[in-house]
């Protein structure tokens, strides 16, 4: 594609309120090229709003001047649409695939066989230790681990693919130069280092908002070939990956787990309605892979392995003047950890609104997640 093309491609996919259904059925009638320069009677014509048409007629665009210039940066900066070959072929079968991927790393790692590995950020350390363990192990046989880069689950799946010298993907909530978590900037650079990616469909500069987590799941299931649950509780974003999953007509694992553990209520629930037991991770390769022979080695199951990814304390966080977001939530936050669902039954909160309004808490400073729940971060309380 040539400059003129993305910066064309480009154009329509920041497009307000467009979409990939918008630009595809745009695409169908035109190219992107001749597109951006239709006149206004022409756009509207093909049905476009007027702020969409004000955007289009604008003389530049200094989101996508900044994109480009991202992408000159370095060998390792892609800018990738469905037009090209590049674009991950599982994704692009997809109705609602991202109209542009931001890949910052080996872009051609988006084509090799991909599973997902997925489940609570406030895991036990039986699931922190299976999904390291099942990385490891399937790492080794050659597929790539695909994850969201969240705490929990999801930076242990990472780890142990890198452990077992393999690739990851970690797809992001945020833009690619905009890490999320911070205490995982370290992870993303091993990952890029050992000839993994980092993808995003947002813009590399967009910070982390909480709208964008759940639509990032669309994207760690539709590149993989097969979803695995470790640890999930009832409500979680692990199981609307898992519903992606099974929408986009992927294979879904889960692991077992105690009826009387909560966090594991998602994942047995999933059993339930018909997922893929996974005893171990040959379960999974008879399933998606059967020619992989090679024998598994397990690595040493140790407290300090699975503390390998550094957990750096968090920022300071500055004492803000406006009035607080969610109020009712944030009193039941305290020094303790203190679990979603124990906070949806405090505060009575439906589960799912907590886990957006804690968050948004979060992205804001005013509390961290750690093992168990959600604390308090010191001098976050306004005055």
């Amino acid at each position: 594609m040539t400059e003129a093309q993305l910066t064309a491609w480009l154009t329509l996919s920041f497009t307000p309120q467009l979409g990939g259904v918008g630009l595809a059925r745009l695409i169908s009638v035109d190219s992107a090229e001749n597109i951006v320069r239709y006149s206004s009677q022409q756009l509207q014509h093909l049905g476009l709003k007027a702020a969409q048409i004000r955007y289009l007629q604008q003389p530049s665009h200094p989101e996508v001047e900044q994109c480009l210039q991202w992408q000159a940066e370095s060998d390792w900066h892609h800018i990738v649409s469905p037009l090209e070959d590049d674009y991950p072929y599982l994704l692009n079968q997809m109705s609602s695939h991202p109209p542009v991927l931001f890949v910052k790393g080996d872009a051609s790692v988006l084509h090799r066989q991909q599973v997902a590995i997925v489940g609570s950020r406030h895991a036990s350390l039986e699931g922190l230790k299976a999904a390291k363990e099942f990385a490891y192990q399937l790492a080794e046989q050659g597929l790539t681990i695909t994850s969201g880069l969240a705490l929990g689950i999801d930076g242990h799946a990472h780890d142990g693919a890198l452990l077992a010298q393999g690739t990851t993907v970690a797809v992001l909530g945020s833009g690619v130069e905009q890490i999320y978590p911070a205490r995982h900037k370290g992870l993303a650079e091993r990952i890029v280092q050992q000839g993994g990616a980092l993808v995003s469909e947002l813009r590399p500069d967009t910070k982390p908002r909480a709208e964008h987590f759940p639509r990032r799941n669309r994207i760690i299931s539709g590149l993989s070939q097969g979803v695995l649950v470790v640890e999930a509780a009832e409500r979680s974003g692990s199981l609307i990956t898992a519903r992606y999953a099974i929408e986009q007509n992927r294979d879904v694992f889960a692991l077992p787990g105690s009826i009387y553990q909560a966090g594991f209520a998602g994942s047995n629930r999933l059993l339930q309605q018909g997922a893929y037991l996974a005893l171990s991770p040959q379960d999974i390769i008879d399933e998606l892979n059967p020619s992989l022979t090679r024998p598994f080695s397990l690595p040493r199951s140790s407290q300090s392995q699975l503390n390998l990814i550094p957990e750096a304390s968090p920022p300071p966080v500055e004492n803000h003047s406006q009035s607080l977001p969610f109020p009712q939530l944030f009193a039941n936050v305290g020094n303790e950890p203190t679990p979603v669902d124990i906070l949806a039954e405090r505060t009575h909160i439906p589960v799912h609104e907590v886990m957006m309004q804690i968050l948004e808490l979060e992205l804001a400073g005013y509390v961290s997640s750690v093992p168990g729940g959600y604390i308090l971060n010191h001098g976050s309380k306004p005055k």
